[in-house]
């Protein structure tokens, strides 16, 4: 690698570490209005469910609302796990297992 490569990962690395640590040294004295931080605890659902919606129901590129859809069906058990044990770790097992069984056997 050339010089001029390694400075440029330094400059974002420095530019990276900058953002999160002057964020982080911030965040005791930044005070903020009690709605904002109600609201912030919707922030990880809203972004888990932009991020996993579409590659259900688009596995694809292409709509697939069946129930020969293996992301649809695995999804769908696996929300109905989460509900019914409340256990973070029984549900990936649950999710997996439909997961693989669905595309295995169907």
């Amino acid at each position: 690698m050339a010089l001029s490569e390694w400075v440029l990962i330094a400059g974002m690395m420095a530019v990276t570490f900058g953002i999160r640590y002057f964020l982080f040294a911030l965040a005791d004295r930044i005070r903020m209005a009690p709605w904002i931080e109600a609201s912030l605890k919707f922030i990880p659902p809203a972004v888990l469910t932009a991020i996993i919606l579409p590659a259900v129901l688009l596995p694809k590129g292409n709509w697939n609302l069946s129930l020969s859809n293996p992301y649809l069906v695995s999804a769908l058990v696996t929300t109905a796990a989460g509900i019914r044990t409340r256990n973070l770790l029984t549900t990936i097992a649950i999710g997996l297992g439909a997961f693989f069984v669905h595309r295995l056997f169907l």
